[in-house]
C-alpha cells in the first residue's frame, strides 16, 4: 500500500483526489488549514466520505509551518506528497500579494523541506496554466519559458515550479509539476465562474461579464485532471530523480460567451448579463498542448465541455435542494 500525503486535500480538486486514491487502495493523509477564503464547512463536507475510511487521516494545519508538519507526521511513513495547498485566484492575488507569496511560495518550500528531511523521494506539485501569461504561441507548450506572469498568483506558481526543480537538482527528489487548465465540476469553488454564474442565474441576479465575452479558457473536467494526477504519482515511482512539467487540459478552448450559453441552457434559465471592463491579471486565452501528458502519464481526457456542464448542473441542483433552496 502506498501512503500519500495530499496538502489542501479538503478543497475542490484535493477532496476528489483523496476519494479516488482511497478507492484505489492507498492510504491517504490530508493536511488542510480550512482557510476561510470560502466557507470551511463546505471543505469539511468535501471530506465526509473519506473520513469513513480507516486508511484516511486528517491533520488540520498550515503547510507553511514546517515544524508543525514534522511533528504531525513524525513516525508516519509517507511515500508520495501531492502538494495542492495554495491561495487560489488571480484577482485576489493582486489585492493581497504578500499573502499569496507566503502561502504559495513559503508553503511549497516547507513541503519540499519536509520531503527532504523525511526522505520522501516523490512529489507532485499542482501548478497552473496562469504561468504562461499572455503567451502568443498556442497551444501552450511546456517548453515555453513562462517567464512573464501577469499576476502575483501566476508568479507564485512559477516560483513553486522553480523551487521543485532546485530540490530535484540538490536532493534527487522526483517531481512532476502539473499545470492545471481551468478545472471545473462538482465541488468547484464558489468563487469560480461556472459555480458563481449558476448560483446567480438561479437567483435571478445578473452575471458579471468582464470584457466582451471573447476571452477563452481550456476548461478541464475534474475527473480528467484526477486521471493526470494519478499518472503523475505513478510516473514519480517509475522515474526516480526525474523532473517534469506537464500540462493537464482538454486541449479545446471555450469562449466566455459560449460558457454562458451552455450553462444557461443546461439550467434552463435565460441569463441576465452585466458587462464590466476587462480585469487586470486576466489572460485572453488558455489552450493546453497535452501531447507530453499523453506520452508520459497516459493522459486521455474524456469529458467534453458540454457533458461536463451537464454533470456540474446535476450536482449543483442536488446541492441547492439539499440546502433547501431549490433550483
Amino acid at each position: 500500500m502506498t501512503r500519500i500525503l495530499v496538502t489542501g486535500g479538503a478543497g475542490f480538486i484535493g477532496s476528489h483526489l483523496v476519494e479516488r486514491l482511497l478507492l484505489a487502495g492507498h492510504g491517504v493523509s490530508v493536511v488542510d488549514d480550512f482557510h476561510p477564503f470560502y466557507d470551511p464547512a463546505v471543505k469539511r463536507a468535501n471530506l465526509a466520505a473519506a473520513a469513513a475510511h480507516d486508511r484516511f487521516r486528517l491533520v488540520e494545519g498550515d503547510v507553511t509551518d514546517l515544524e508543525g508538519l514534522e511533528r504531525a507526521f513524525e513516525g508516519e511513513k509517507i511515500d508520495v506528497i501531492v502538494h495542492l495547498a495554495a491561495r487560489a485566484g488571480v484577482r485576489p492575488s493582486i489585492a493581497q500579494p504578500a499573502a499569496y507569496v507566503e502561502s504559495n511560495v513559503a508553503g511549497t518550500l516547507a513541503v519540499l523541506e519536509l520531503a527532504r528531511r523525511r526522505g520522501i523521494g516523490r512529489v507532485v506539485f499542482g501548478s497552473s496554466s496562469s504561468v504562461y501569461g499572455e503567451s502568443s504561441s498556442v497551444p501552450f507548450r511546456e517548453d515555453d519559458p513562462a517567464a512573464s506572469p501577469i499576476s502575483p498568483y501566476a508568479a507564485t506558481k512559477r516560483a513553486g515550479e522553480l523551487l521543485c526543480h532546485t530540490y530535484r537538482h540538490l536532493y534527487g527528489i522526483a517531481v512532476v509539476c502539473l499545470r492545471f487548465f481551468t478545472v471545473y465540476g462538482p465541488r468547484q469553488r464558489p468563487d469560480l465562474a461556472i459555480h458563481k454564474f449558476a448560483r446567480l442565474m438561479v437567483r435571478g441576479e445578473p452575471i458579471p461579464v468582464y470584457g466582451d465575452g471573447s476571452t477563452e479558457r481550456d476548461y478541464t473536467y475534474v475527473d480528467d485532471i484526477l486521471q493526470g494526477v494519478e499518472g503523475a504519482i505513478d510516473f514519480t515511482g517509475r522515474h526516480p530523480g526525474a523532473y517534469e512539467i506537464v500540462n493537464l487540459g482538454e486541449s479545446r478552448t471555450i469562449s466566455l460567451s459560449r460558457l454562458v450559453e451552455v450553462l444557461s441552457g443546461a439550467l434552463g434559465i435565460e441569463p441576465r448579463i452585466e458587462r464590466f471592463p476587462a480585469q487586470p491579471g486576466d489572460v485572453s486565452r488558455t489552450f493546453a498542448d497535452v501531447r507530453k501528458a499523453r506520452e508520459l502519464l497516459g493522459y486521455r481526457p474524456e469529458v467534453a465541455f458540454e457533458e461536463g456542464i451537464e454533470r456540474f448542473v446535476r450536482w449543483f441542483r442536488d446541492e441547492e435542494a439539499r440546502a433547501g433552496r431549490g433550483s
